[in-house]
């Protein structure tokens, strides 16, 4: 009678289960949640050292390719690793995420999308276009390189150095067929590394050590075999498959064989299983034989363990697989005998001992408790070890450590020979794919050391490895515009990432082509900007930190004096390209005198800021020019008179057509145009009425400037309507360019260079904000909000409390912000706020950190050990590290003392002119 099926009915099925797995829909919300944290544990958890930061920031903007390549690079079986790696104890055991609700991302899953869309794209891979050609290679790059087992390791190992440009590197594998993913293996082979089946080390006819470095010619070689033997208990011995006995080393290769995409299912067959299969052993080659006995045949199985479930070796991720496959977990068992029926012929059933933990921490084994389990087969899933005396003297004259391992180096996988590296489970230390893959990367450079000092040449001792490349990287995107060159058409626009010089030198150095200055202005219409200023926007809804759609700022132009921005100019221009934005009134003399003193200074070409917003018009600049199309025409004019050097009038969208005003820039000489500048709004209100940001003890705002994705219609509307009318006329397109693919949009619609504001280009979203409650109840309105201060829940305190409430309740709410909403002028710039963190309630994400970094004034410092960030006296109250900060109430703005006023730095003091000018 067959037993009862107890497990899944799973035969033969062998679709992907991982709970990792994504769509590209849940890709692109999964990667759309990282906060792409300042010195980011998760990278630093991945033994190949990753950059998971940046492939994930190309997955949340569909650059697929860019996040490929980034993988490829730190590790070239990313889409091996992607599905086997164990991230709960990696890089997602290290996310900081895992101190929120929502918890930590799915690196792993996110991994193996990027590279399984790549693999789809069949692109070969090629070596670094900037290194030099093979051909122009010393001889030393023609060294033979040998390289045994065609497993991680050795995959890892031969990429890096065909790389680097080894043109003789072969790749022996012991069985006929390949162990990891076909596709890696062939961008392997993209590089021109050779691959032999069927050529194993030791045993008759194979290889060995000697003959490959005295007899065949080979200068190095790489011992990647993994440990080939399986660790037995003595019960089994004189069992083998015929008797219903396997090891997960029998097991495990004849299931991939036959179940293997690509394999040929006439020439392999599975495993035919049926009844109960007992498994013995608690770690991922355990789960990995209960699953598959299931998909063999099994109607029940056993996973049955030493110790308990506490000590499982396994990740949790496989155990959870094969408990909802509904496979048993026995614990506290240990193999006692075996039972055969049929004259010894089959397993029937076997018995264990019942283990326990002494207070000690040793285990020991009761005998006086038995159990017996039926079982039609066993399956073995010890672990393995390097026990086959062929293969030891093949290995000949390498020496062997205690464990019988042979002795390796951990840094350089040197063995004892210094012409023979080690890698994988051969090596000791890996216990995982990952981990194999990061031995080969380490021996493939320190071999690369070695082969090249045999020819008197020095490598030095800190890797440099290639990274990935592929003939999409040989394509061009530079553009020309108005005589300009760009070696791309992605510059940062003028904003808050363009505060200072340092920041513009940083842009530059990670590959922006361009950038525009902070608007700056004469010294006689020098501003101070109030604080809070800039704030998250709502128009994504309930979003906190990382994922806005949009962001508004009552923030006015540079606080810097224009001769630190001539003078950051003419420094910059040594080494780059800049394009300083200006603004004046509308006053002939001042353009003039400040667009030369620009052109002076060596700028490429100028941007004339006609368009901000807030404040500035009120002074009769700004949106107070650029809405009017004769005075548009005048300015252009003006300055097309006094400098010979481009530039551009910038469009504010803030009109009835932009049109006409492009029209008019044109008209007066101007080489082009910026569209847009951010969309006049008022972000939101708090319960009270009150208006966030709110300035001064009067709580009072001003209409501030909308930016972000929810300009983007907008800013494509306008972009596509002045080339509609004007064509062929250079537009620099800008708003809610946070992509390639959106830049592309642009680039569609008729623009010719993009401008971005970079780090908004990198924020993601959060999970809904969690309410203030008390006894369990949201509390609304907030009490701070209708008292002015918090009162306890107690005593008069309680009292006064609930008739305030009650009172507000009552009171008529129509109107009630409108006399807080007026001119910037109207602000109290002396009246200034700045940043608090809470550590206590702050994750370690740095997202506070890097938005003042990269993008406001460099007044938050990060712990490099604690990652625990501190705001420092440089703090302007700007507010964006509080609009990013995932966490609610971690960030507050808090008033400025007294005896700390705010003074903001100009860079170079008011009246000076900068070096080198007379």
């Amino acid at each position: 009678m067959k037993p009862r099926r107890t497990c899944s009915n799973l035969e033969k099925n062998f679709e992907d289960i991982k709970h990792t797995t994504l769509s590209e829909r849940a890709a692109l919300k999964e990667a759309s949640r990282c906060l792409k944290c300042a010195d980011a544990p998760c990278q630093k958890s991945c033994p190949t050292q990753l950059d998971i930061k940046a492939f994930i920031t190309s997955i949340a903007n569909k650059n697929y390719y860019g996040a490929s390549k980034a993988i490829f690079s730190d590790n070239p079986l990313g889409l091996t690793c992607g599905m086997v790696c164990p991230t709960s104890d990696l890089c997602v055991g290290g996310c900081n995420l895992y101190a929120s609700e929502e918890g930590p991302i799915n690196i792993g899953g996110l991994q193996q999308f990027a590279t399984e869309v790549f693999k789809g794209m069949r692109i070969p891979q090629i070596r670094d276009p900037s290194l030099p050609a093979l051909e122009d290679l010393p001889d030393s790059y023609k060294a033979k390189v040998a390289l045994l087992g065609c497993g991680p390791a050795s995959i890892s190992c031969a990429t890096y150095l065909a790389r680097l440009g080894y043109q003789n590197i072969t790749v022996f594998e012991k069985y006929n067929y390949i162990g990891g993913t076909q596709f890696e293996v062939e961008q392997m082979k993209d590089l021109g590394v050779n691959v032999i089946l069927g050529r194993a080390l030791g045993g008759p006819g194979g290889l060995t050590l000697q003959q490959l470095l005295h007899q065949d010619g080979y200068e190095a070689v790489f011992l990647g075999i993994g440990l080939p033997d399986p660790k037995k208990n003595p019960l089994f011995n004189n069992l083998t498959s015929t008797h219903g006995f396997y090891t997960s080393k029998d097991f495990l290769p004849l299931v991939a064989n036959a179940s293997k995409p690509g394999m040929c299912s006439c020439k392999a067959s599975l495993p035919q299983l049926y009844g109960s299969v007992i498994v013995l052993g608690a770690g991922d080659t355990a789960f990995d034989c209960a699953t598959s006995a299931l998909r063999c045949g099994a109607r029940r199985v056993f996973v049955v363990f030493r110790k308990g479930f506490t000590t499982i070796r396994a990740v949790p991720e496989e155990m959870e697989l094969a408990r909802e496959e509904m496979c048993e977990f026995m614990p506290f068992m240990s193999p006692k005998s075996v039972i055969l029926k049929e004259g010894g012929a089959r397993i029937c059933a076997m018995e264990f001992c019942r283990t326990e933990q002494l207070e000690n921490g040793e285990w020991k084994v009761d005998e006086e408790q038995v159990v017996k389990l039926k079982a039609d087969f066993i399956i073995s899933a010890f672990g393995s070890e390097l026990g086959n005396s062929e293969v030891m003297e093949a290995m000949k004259p390498l020496k062997f450590n205690k464990w019988g391992y042979p002795e390796v180096d951990p840094v350089t996988m040197v063995s004892s020979e210094p012409n023979v590296f080690c890698g994988g489970d051969l090596a000791g230390c890996a216990n995982t794919t990952v981990e194999s893959v990061n031995d080969g990367k380490q021996a493939a450079w320190h071999m690369h050391r070695y082969l090249q000092s045999l020819h008197g040449l020095y490598v030095d001792t800190t890797p440099k490895l290639p990274n990935f490349f592929t003939p999409v990287d040989l394509v061009d995107i530079s553009v020309e515009m108005v005589g300009l060159k760009f070696e791309n058409p992605f510059g940062l626009a003028s904003a808050t990432p363009t505060t200072s010089s340092a920041m513009i030198r940083r842009a530059f150095e990670a590959g922006w082509a361009f950038a525009v200055t902070k608007t700056f202005a004469l010294d006689k219409d020098i501003v101070t900007n109030v604080s809070p200023r800039i704030i998250r926007g709502s128009t994504s809804g309930h979003m906190y930190g990382p994922g806005l759609g949009s962001y508004l700022n009552i923030e006015l132009i540079s606080e810097k004096t224009a001769a630190y921005w001539l003078q950051s100019v003419r420094e910059l221009k040594r080494d780059f390209p800049s394009k300083p934005s200006v603004m004046c009134g509308f006053c002939k003399e001042d353009w003039t005198v400040l667009c030369q003193e620009a052109e002076r200074a060596g700028a490429d070409a100028l941007e004339l800021n006609l368009s901000c917003p807030h404040g500035m018009g009120e002074r009769g600049m700004g949106l107070a020019c650029g809405q009017d199309p004769e005075l548009v025409r005048n300015i252009c004019s003006w300055v097309r008179s006094a400098v010979q050097i481009p530039f551009f009038a910038k469009m504010t969208p803030n009109v009835t057509n932009i049109v006409d005003i492009a029209t008019a820039a044109k008209e007066g000489g101007a080489d082009g145009v910026t569209a847009i500048n951010t969309i006049s709004g008022l972000m939101g209100l708090r319960a009270n009425g009150s208006p966030w940001p709110g300035v001064g003890k009067e709580k009072r705002t001003t209409y501030g400037g909308v930016s972000g994705n929810a300009t983007r219609p907008v800013a494509l509307r306008d972009v596509s309507a002045i080339a509609r009318v004007l064509p062929g006329f250079p537009v620099m397109a800008a708003g809610g360019i946070d992509a390639a693919d959106v830049g592309l949009q642009f680039l569609h619609c008729g623009a010719s260079v993009l401008q971005a504001i970079e780090e908004l280009g990198t924020w993601d979203g959060q999970s809904p904000p969690t309410p203030k409650h008390q006894k369990g109840k949201i509390i609304s309105p907030k009490i701070k909000d209708v008292v002015g201060k918090s009162l306890p829940e107690f005593g008069p305190y309680l009292k006064e409390k609930e008739e305030k409430v009650a009172n507000y309740l009552k009171s008529d709410m129509v109107g009630k912000a409108v006399p807080s909403i007026g001119t910037y002028g109207q602000l109290n710039n002396k009246d200034q706020v700045v940043a608090i963190i809470d550590q206590d309630m702050c994750i370690n994400c740095g997202k506070c950190y890097m938005v003042c970094n990269d993008s406001g004034y460099q007044a938050i410092m990060f712990d490099p050990k604690t990652h625990l960030p501190t705001v420092t006296s440089d703090c302007t109250g700007c507010t964006l590290c509080l609009s990013v900060c995932p966490i609610i109430d971690c960030i507050q703005m808090v008033p400025r003392t007294e005896q700390e006023p705010y003074k903001p730095k100009r860079g170079i003091p008011l009246g000076t002119r900068p070096i080198g000018v007379l």
